[in-house]
């Protein structure tokens, strides 16, 4: 479509997918997206006109264009209207000059040291007018019946995006991804890096792009939010499998000094049967001389890596080490990316949009910590910049927007300011898959972008505050950000601050007794005084955090002031270190559960975590919960979220309900997990949630496997499975096993089992086992439980990878 100074262009990509690009130039710039990487064309359309507008038609979707002012509004194939442009138009673009930062190749800076890293203050460059585009804005009439998900995890604390804003650039808080899905059952793809806003609000119904070539977008329908996740996936990449020992549990704190003292904790976890897979060292772990930023270990703490680093797998532990984009002073990875001129401007932060510089960094990490065999990468800080983390007074919304984004304005393109980590990902991945298939990538990052999950990448949420407003606030946030195709996600359990600072605005936890602070710098020894917050008020409140990150994709417990070890909370006997205790070893027992889900995500493009209101978008009750949420298939997880045996300062609450309100979408039966007592659904109910337990309920017709406590995952390989049928509806699922570890999945080295729950039957078939793999378990225990309103039947086989047919009747 043409009209004078303007252009519209819709493309199908699939018969679900098609691509809208709108510009006021003379042509289409078509530049090389960072985001979508398929160059599929769907031809199979129909196109036909009316006097008014222009009606183009796949078999999946209707899209109807005004002849006049290019509104679309967007249908299904059975003519639903599922959301529509503004008759005005709904796209705008104003054109306007972008600038860029010219710095003297030779740039000194200085830096200094801040929370979360080295601060580098903002170097002199020469302000030039680069070229001129666009801002864009993008304009929607919402049904007023429909509730929005997405644009990643920031900090309000919101879940249903209806009458809510965001503000989409990087930083410590936000991990951002320019993306929606709707319960109407589409989503909406904007194929750009620079600042957004997202405003349904007051100001009208809108996205906003600060710097555009053209305006380029997606607009994704499915029969399901799984189906738009997994066209969604058809542009952007699919996620690759993660090891297995990502999903058990990850222990970290800021931080382990020497080899000795994580040596000394993943032993004692082991003395204790406490089960760990991973064991975090955060920054400097590199030599004392030189700077930040260093991808080597120090000789005096770390005398001996590969040696340090076998014992961890002795034991059964991987190691994960951080490594940051920023580089100080004359350490030798600065100095060797200086001289090749793979620095940005302020010669600190190298550059990750340039392949070389990707490279030159991969091959220092490889050299520096790889070849010594560590396990998993911690890619902090990579937003890379913060310019407001400091001062007592937080600044204001739209205050902070813009101190951030023009200081990340200095060193990279404006269009380009939201990439950084999806183009550091994407580094890391590629160097290492080019050196070895024998370790799947693990990247632990602070930001995200669409896109980046095809890197292997685990988001989390940022250095948070221990507080209960903040746990309150986690759970929607991570449900809108693992929505938008990026499906793993974690938290600092317990929060990062614990204690409370009056000089800086971020740090403001609740909690002070016995909290010593940042890390110092120079400490080479760990500090024997140092045993951890004495609270018990925020004893519970870590309890209560690693309850619900159990039901995390990922389950991690990190931060500063205290350490985060399971003794800093008590002993066998007392209640935290028990709670704690049991929710650690229930993770190991689904670990088979959570494994054969993640293979989904990779298979199907299946989302673990998810808003409850998008499988059930016919029960409206559901498009508001903010603190429940769906653990893949079968688990409706109800975290606690508020005290209710301490206040601070170790001050006992007196008479607090020990319950919480939990509302049970209607058209489903659902089981409490820990009593199998059953409820209708299409209500609220009162449930029990003492200290030992988070409400957690079933849904009729799953169907779990489970396995025994285990010190580490695949401690046993051939443990015994014990499936539960949770019967009241028919329901499958299917197990997923393979090596654990390595790429040779890729190419087909994987086993499938298919389980089917015939509710009026009353029939488990256990069909044949499809695929195989080196190692493969040929024959394994498994003990059948089936769960009803009236009993619990057990029945025991040896499935050897025959068709096997049991029912809780014979």
């Amino acid at each position: 479509m043409q009209r004078p100074k303007k252009k519209l262009r819709i493309k199908f990509i699939t018969e679900k997918i098609a691509r809208i690009t709108f510009t006021e130039d003379q042509s289409f710039k078509d530049s090389p997206s960072a985001i979508v990487i398929t160059n599929s064309v769907f031809t199979g359309y129909r196109f036909h006109e009316s006097e008014t507008e222009f009606v183009i038609c796949t078999d999946a979707l209707k899209l109807m264009v005004n002849k006049d002012t290019g509104a679309i509004s967007y249908y299904d194939a059975n003519e639903n209207l599922l959301v529509r442009e503004p008759e005005r138009g709904g796209k705008w673009l104003t054109r306007k000059e972008v600038y860029k930062y010219v710095y003297p190749t030779q740039t000194e800076v200085s830096v200094n040291q801040g929370i979360d890293g080295v601060r580098v203050p903002s170097a002199k460059g020469q302000r030039v007018l680069d070229r001129i585009a666009f801002e864009a804005k993008l304009e929607f009439v919402f049904s007023a019946d429909e509730a929005l998900f997405g644009f990643g995890s920031h900090e309000e604390g919101f879940g249903n995006l209806r009458g809510k804003s965001r503000e989409l650039y990087q930083h410590n808080l936000k991990a951002v991804v320019p993306y929606f899905v709707s319960t109407k059952g589409y989503g909406v793809l904007i194929d750009c890096g620079a600042l957004m806003t997202f405003h349904d609000d007051a100001h009208g119904s809108y996205i906003w792009a600060d710097v555009v070539d053209e305006l380029d977008y997606y607009f994704i329908w499915g029969e399901s939010f799984d189906e738009v996740t997994r066209q969604y996936h058809l542009l952007t990449g699919k996620p690759p499998m993660l090891p297995k020992w990502a999903f058990g549990y990850i222990q970290s704190k800021e931080r382990y000094v020497n080899a000795q003292e994580m040596i000394q904790v993943v032993s004692e976890y082991r003395r204790r049967q406490v089960p760990l897979d991973v064991i975090v060292l955060d920054w400097k772990y590199w030599p004392a001389e030189g700077g930040w930023g260093q991808k080597s270990f120090d000789p005096v703490r770390f005398p001996n890596p590969k040696a340090f680093i076998d014992e961890l797998h002795k034991l059964g532990a991987k190691l994960m080490v951080s490594i940051w984009p920023k580089m100080t002073g004359d350490c030798p990875d600065r100095r060797e990316l200086l001289e090749r001129g793979l620095m940005l401007g302020d010669q600190s932060t190298y550059n990750a949009f340039n392949p070389e510089a990707r490279q030159c960094y991969w091959e220092q990490a490889k050299r520096g910590l790889f070849v010594h065999g560590i396990d998993a990468w911690w890619c902090d800080c990579t937003e890379p910049f913060e310019a407001d983390w400091s001062g007592a007074v937080k600044p204001e919304v739209h205050v902070r927007l813009l101190i951030n984004t023009e200081y990340a304005k200095q060193y990279i393109d404006p269009a380009m300011i939201n990439l950084y980590s999806l183009f550091h990902s994407r580094g890391i991945y590629e160097g290492q898959r080019s050196t070895t298939d024998r370790k799947r990538v693990v990247n632990l990052t602070r930001s995200s972008y669409a896109g980046q999950h095809r890197y292997a990448t685990i988001t989390w949420s940022g250095d948070i505050c221990a507080t209960w407003e903040t746990l309150r606030r986690s759970i929607p946030e991570g449900l809108n950000f693992c929505v938008t195709g990026e499906p793993y996600w974690t938290l600092d359990i317990g929060g990062f601050f614990i204690r409370h600072d009056p000089t800086l605005w971020f740090w403001r936890g609740d909690y002070d007794a016995g909290c010593r602070g940042l890390t110092a710098p120079d400490l080479t020894e760990p500090d024997l005084k140092d045993t951890g917050c004495t609270d018990l008020g925020y004893h519970e409140l870590y309890t209560r955090w690693l309850q619900y990150a159990t039901f995390l994709p990922i389950f991690r417990s990190h931060g500063t002031d205290a350490p985060r070890e399971i003794w800093r909370f008590g002993e066998p006997g007392t209640p935290f270190y028990d709670t704690i205790a049991h929710f650690i070893r229930l993770r190991y027992q689904l670990i088979p559960y959570i494994y054969s889900v993640a293979a989904q995500v990779t298979l199907n493009s299946y989302t673990i975590m998810r808003p409850v209101a998008l499988d059930f978008p016919n029960d409206i009750t559901t498009y508001n919960l903010t603190d429940q949420y769906m653990f893949g298939p079968a688990f409706m997880v109800c975290p606690v979220t508020h005290p209710m045996y301490f206040q601070r300062n170790s001050k006992p609450l007196q008479n607090a309900p020990k319950t919480r309100d939990v509302y049970l979408p209607k058209g489903n039966l659902w089981y409490d997990f820990w009593t199998e007592k059953p409820f209708h659904g299409g209500q609220t109910i009162k449930a029990d949630a003492p200290l030992e337990i988070i409400p957690v309920f079933v849904k009729a017709g799953s169907i779990i496997p489970m396995w025994p406590v285990m010190q580490y995952v695949d401690e046993i390989p051939d443990a015994p499975y014990e499936i539960r049928i949770y019967q009241g509806a028919d329901g499958e699922f299917t197990i997923y096993e393979d090596a654990g570890d390595g790429y040779e999945y890729e190419h087909g080295a994987f086993a499938l089992i298919h389980l089917i729950w015939d509710d009026k039957k009353g029939e488990l078939v256990v069909e044949k086992r499809q695929g195989s793999f080196k190692g493969m378990v040929e024959a394994r225990e498994y003990n059948f439980v089936f769960i009803s309103n009236t009993n619990r039947i057990t029945k025991k086989a040896i499935y050897t990878g025959n068709l096997l047919r049991v029912s809780p009747k014979e």
